[in-house]
């Protein structure tokens, strides 16, 4: 058997799937009858129709949807390819686009859309509940237009003026208007459908006429006895009285105050006193409408009203003081000794009578207020509020920030204790300087004093604080405070000096005045070298083993405590050279000095001696020469000179040789005749003259030559002057030489 079904299962869905692949819907096609435009109560019909292509036996199911705007409006399954859906009496609810969709199994085809147009509005009809009514009372409207059909917008005028506004969902509605005159009203309403603004308003509904009743009648009656004119004490009776029936509400009013409500006549009395004068107004009420009727109380004084006075004001704590209660009496129905007076302090009783007195202290502060009572009329005081003042302490004073001589600094005087506000004065020297007002707690009296040329000067300073309390003034001790004293120009202790290479060196550095701690600084060359905080004066500074490239200038600065900073003149230490250095360094001159010479005697003594043997032989031709007659003697200076040779700092090395001793040594060879001679003939010559011959070579550092004298008797004076000639053209030739 469930074989059998699963068959059958099976041969449905293979049926259903080939049904689906064996059909199309070739066109959808909806059409509006009796046509697209209609007038308001038409009937309608809305066809819409399927056109299919299939190979199918059996008949296809359809589903028809009918749309206004995009809203499903009805909906039928069907194996006809053709349905109506009717309108009957269409109105203008109905406008709109219109579209009709067809579905088979999954496939779904839809028309071409429809616009359809429905003109015409229903006039509406208007009602009122009542067409008689009462100023103050509202009026009960309903509008409707029962032929139509989807949301209504209805509007009401009184008076062709628009007054409400009322939408609905229905094709009526029911409102309350409040008229807002007092006299008949004439209204009328119209409508349109919310949907379809477009499409105009209504035309108007019939106009009803509503007459409004004047309410004068419920206008009340006041009345006082047993007169409007009466005195502090008096009763007084206030009748409202009003003839309309009920459904009212009738008050008695003062002011914004209510004395009394009810529904029909009453009477209110009191016992008056001075402030129950004035208007009092009896007022009716009926809905919105309202009458009132007023009358004037005048109540003439009994007593004034106690005042309450404290003496002295304000008071401190420690001072005796007085409260008096005092009335004035205004009438001549009383005497002053009719009226009692009671003191109370925080609402309660202290004591009977006009004066008390006490000492003021901080139990006796609070609230007190006095009554005062006559005749049965009794009348309140202002309230006191008492709080007696503290007296100033002595003040403190104090300064704010570090004392430096020379520099403006601030103090501060404060009282610990003392009810404000308090003056504060700076005193220096008894002498008033400044003062300051302390109005508010937060505030503090500060002082700015210019400077101080002495630590000793700070005891000058004291300060007052006053609040008009029993003492005149409290002040306060002298102004105690570390004064710093800046330091003064530093001055190095060494001063152009100069030391050995390698040995230690101190720098002092002092001052002459300034508060401790003091901060030392030494620069060589405006480099820092080291800092030092002492507590003296002087600070100092050690270089080990000086060198040579700490040579220069050095300074040192001092300061304390943030204050300015002073600098030395500078002082120029000078390093000499090591001992050990020195004795190096002359020894070393010396090795090289004896270097030299002995380098400069072994060239000399290798140098070629053609030139000096040519000397030696003019020498020895002239001391051959015979000697002139006259016998004067002649005196004749030679001079060689060889090379000037500087060595080491300067120091002149010459070696020199005595031609004369050459010659006398070659005198005897025949090599003399070698030497070229001329015979000069004699000149006259001054005996006293000397012929200078210079010499290359020179023996002493001086520099000085060394001069070789001869005399020849037996020579003329002609012989003389050419021998004299001959030499100067010798020593001439060998400067050239050389």
């Amino acid at each position: 058997m469930s074989v059998c079904l699963l068959w059958l299962g099976l041969s449905a869905l293979w049926q259903a799937a080939d049904t689906q692949a064996a059909f199309t819907i070739d066109q959808v096609t909806l059409t509006v009858l009796p046509g697209n435009n209609v007038a308001s109560g038409t009937n309608l019909i809305l066809r819409c129709e399927a056109k299919v292509s299939h190979s199918l036996t059996q008949p296809l199911t359809y589903t028809f949807s009918f749309l206004q705007d995009d809203q499903l409006m009805y909906s039928k399954n069907t194996s006809a390819s053709v349905v109506e859906r009717s309108l009957s009496l269409a109105r203008v609810f109905n406008s709109g686009r219109y579209q009709c969709a067809v579905r088979i199994y999954d496939k779904m085809k839809t028309s071409t859309s429809q616009a359809l147009r429905v003109t015409g509005l229903q006039v509406p009809t208007l009602k009122v509940k009542s067409d008689i009514i009462s100023e103050g009372e509202d009026i009960i409207a309903t509008c409707s237009a029962p032929e139509e059909t989807g949301g209504l917008s209805f509007y009401f005028y009184e008076n062709d003026q628009e007054v409400k506004r009322v939408p609905s969902k229905s094709n009526s509605v029911t409102t309350t208007l409040t008229m807002q005159k007092l006299t008949d009203v004439y209204l009328h309403c119209v409508y349109v459908v919310i949907m379809h603004p477009d499409a105009g308003s209504s035309n108007k509904s019939n106009t009803v006429k509503v007459i409004v009743e004047d309410l004068d009648a419920i206008r009340p009656q006041i009345s006082i006895s047993p007169n409007a004119n009466v005195v502090e004490g008096d009763r007084v009776q206030i009748t409202c009285k009003v003839q309309y029936p009920s459904d009212l509400e009738l008050f008695l009013t003062k002011g914004n105050t209510v004395l009394r409500q009810f529904h029909t006549t009453f009477t209110y009395s009191l016992t008056v006193r001075a402030e129950d004068s004035g208007d009092y107004v009896c007022k009716a009420e009926k809905g919105t409408v309202q009458r009132k009727t007023d009358y004037y109380l005048n109540v003439t004084e009994l007593f004034s009203k106690p005042i309450l006075r404290m003496r002295p004001d304000p008071v401190f704590e420690g001072e005796r003081f007085t409260l008096t209660c005092r009335s004035t009496v205004s009438s001549q129905k009383i005497k002053k000794e009719d009226i009692k007076y009671t003191l109370l302090k925080e609402d309660r009783h202290i004591n009977s009578g006009v004066d008390y007195f006490t000492t003021a202290s901080l139990a006796s502060n609070g609230k007190y207020s006095c009554v005062a009572v006559a005749k049965g009329v009794n009348k309140a005081s202002q309230p006191l509020d008492l709080k007696a003042k503290v007296p100033v302490s002595t003040p403190v004073i104090r300064v704010i920030d570090k004392v430096i001589v020379g520099r403006p600094f601030k103090v501060s005087c404060e009282a610990e204790n003392g009810t404000l506000p308090i003056t504060y004065t700076l005193l220096k020297a008894h002498i008033s300087l400044a003062e300051r007002r302390v109005v508010e707690a937060t505030d503090k009296a500060l002082f700015s004093i210019d400077s101080i040329s002495s630590p000793e000067e700070i005891y000058s300073f004291t300060c007052q604080a006053q609040n008009q309390g029993p003492s005149v003034s409290s002040t306060s001790q002298p102004l105690r405070a570390e004064v710093i004293v800046p330091v003064s120009k530093p001055v190095m202790e060494q001063w152009d000096i100069t030391v050995t290479e390698g040995s230690d060196l101190t720098l002092k550095c002092l001052v002459q005045k300034g508060t401790y701690p003091i901060i030392f600084t030494w620069y060589h060359n405006r480099n820092p070298l080291s800092t030092q905080k002492v507590r003296s004066l002087e600070g100092s500074y050690i270089i080990k083993a000086i060198e040579r490239d700490q040579r220069g200038d050095y300074y040192c600065e001092a300061s304390n405590y943030n204050t300015e900073i002073k600098r030395s003149y500078p002082a120029r230490i000078g390093v000499s050279l090591a001992v050990w250095k020195k004795a190096l360094i002359g020894v070393f001159c010396i090795l090289l000095l004896v270097a030299i010479v002995i380098v400069l005697t072994v060239f000399l003594k290798k140098m070629p001696s053609p030139r000096r043997k040519k000397q030696a032989t003019e020498l020895s031709v002239l001391r051959k020469t015979p000697r002139p007659k006259s016998g004067d003697p002649m005196r004749m200076s030679l001079t060689l000179d060889i090379e000037d040779n500087t060595i080491l700092n300067g120091t002149p090395c010459v070696m020199g040789r005595n031609v004369w001793s050459e010659n006398v040594s070659g005198s005897d060879s025949d090599d003399h005749t070698d030497v070229e001679s001329e015979l000069v003939h004699p000149q006259e010559v001054d005996p006293s003259k000397e012929v200078l011959l210079k010499k290359s070579t020179e023996p002493e550092y001086s520099g000085q030559h060394t001069e070789a004298q001869m005399s020849t008797p037996g020579v003329s004076e002609q012989a003389e002057g050419q021998a004299a000639l001959e030499y100067a053209q010798l020593n001439n030739s060998e400067q050239e030489a050389a």
